[in-house]
């Protein structure tokens, strides 16, 4: 079994590629030199050495810089191989000299605040709506931050000698909204900016382009893609991801090589999945800004595969009545999903802050996935047509749909 790490800076590589390219390709550049073709699993917890001392001047050099140890792996919590594969494509994907993954989202959120914490810059500027535990850890305090909330606009003002971050999410999650990653970048200086890109995916943008630092993503979702695998990951510059990568050694949120593997696997469809998704989303927003039942669309400029519509009747009759598509939380699946964000995703933001932000208690958020339009069309038709009524003029935010992709 190979055990050995791949990189970004795999010279392998020699010319620029595709996205789609890259998304098949990355992190497999090594594999046919080894006469493989499919990516090996390495589930080892913990790997053989016959030279302490050797051993010993490795884990120095990582205690210092946080550098993927060179030679082979040492122990899980330091790194793995399977898992290193699928950090390396996500990197290539993003743009950026490397990522990190984690067990889920949140513990790669956790683990950006803890290393700008660390450095005594706990103070974090953020714009809602964000994704209702993101907001969540930075309201609550309890990785010791301290957030002020802002619009986009404020972003500038809104800085502190100790901000250690900007966060933004974009598109936002549940109601698409979208910011100017490019000026928010501006507007922040030197304190890093922070995208959740978890809604677009770098098939849509690419935030490390247009000037973000770090780049969140919930693997969970389009990345894994199939519902089957929790993770979290950041891609950034070498510097933040050895800070990262020795949070991730002493708190423990590490990725099963498991999880890697179907990362990896997912990536590989990535492109072929969000467009194909997107197409189908954007009719489904046709249809649905013309139905007298829907009291506004939401669907962002850039297009993707993410729909959210406020009803004139309960949205919690609609969720009731779906039968093809899934009642249920996350989202990016081959599958179509929805949910009620105010019941669920963003329950535990406070009520205010989350109306505030543009969450209404009419809004269902559809998670569109590779069914046929026409039969997902027919479940919200009917889920639409149940007891509850209503009638009016329907209003579509965020600009006209996206052209199909």
């Amino acid at each position: 079994m190979d055990t050995t790490s791949t990189r970004a800076h795999d010279d392998v590589r020699t010319a620029p590629r595709a996205l789609a390219t890259e998304a098949v390709h990355a992190g497999r550049d090594d594999l046919a030199r080894q006469g493989l073709h499919a990516p090996p699993i390495d589930l080892s917890t913990t790997y053989p050495s016959y030279d302490s001392r050797g051993e010993a001047a490795r884990i120095d050099a990582f205690a210092t810089t946080g550098a993927e140890p060179d030679g082979p792996p040492v122990y899980g919590r330091l790194g793995n191989p399977t898992v290193a594969r699928f950090e390396t494509a996500l990197a290539r994907l993003e743009g950026t000299e490397a990522a990190v993954a984690f067990a889920s989202g949140m513990a790669a959120l956790s683990a950006v605040l803890l290393v700008r914490g660390a450095m005594g810059l706990r103070h974090v500027v953020a714009v809602r709506p964000l994704y209702g535990c993101s907001d969540h850890l930075l309201t609550a305090g309890l990785l010791g931050s301290e957030v002020t909330w802002t619009d986009p606009a404020g972003v500038a003002h809104a800085l502190r000698p100790d901000t250690g971050l900007v966060l933004v999410e974009s598109p936002a999650n549940p109601t698409l909204a979208e910011v100017d990653l490019r000026a928010v970048a501006h507007a922040c200086g030197s304190v890093p900016l922070l995208v959740d890109n978890t809604f677009a995916t770098p098939v849509l943008q690419r935030p490390a382009e247009q000037g973000a630092r770090l780049i969140l993503h919930s693997a969970t979702k389009y990345l894994g893609g199939h519902g089957d695998v929790l993770a979290g990951v950041v891609a950034c510059d070498e510097e933040f991801a050895g800070r990262l990568r020795q949070v991730r050694f002493a708190t423990g949120g590490v990725l099963h090589p498991l999880a890697g593997y179907l990362l990896l696997r997912g990536l590989s469809t990535l492109p072929v999945r969000v467009r194909a998704a997107s197409v189908t989303a954007a009719e489904l927003v046709r249809r649905l800004a013309a139905d007298p039942r829907i009291a506004r669309v939401h669907y962002p400029r850039i297009g993707g595969a993410m729909v959210a519509f406020e009803v004139h009747g309960d949205p919690h009759e609609v969720i009731a009545r779906v039968g093809l598509i899934t009642p249920a939380v996350s989202l990016g699946s081959v599958d179509t999903l929805i949910q009620h964000p105010a019941s669920i995703s963003h329950r535990i933001v406070d009520a205010d802050d989350r109306r505030g932000a543009g969450v209404s208690d009419q809004l269902l958020r559809m998670s569109v996935g590779l069914e046929d339009v026409e039969d997902l069309w027919n479940d919200l038709d009917q889920a639409l047509s149940g007891p509850f009524g209503g009638a009016g003029n329907c209003a579509t935010s965020h600009g006209e749909p996206a052209p199909a992709l």
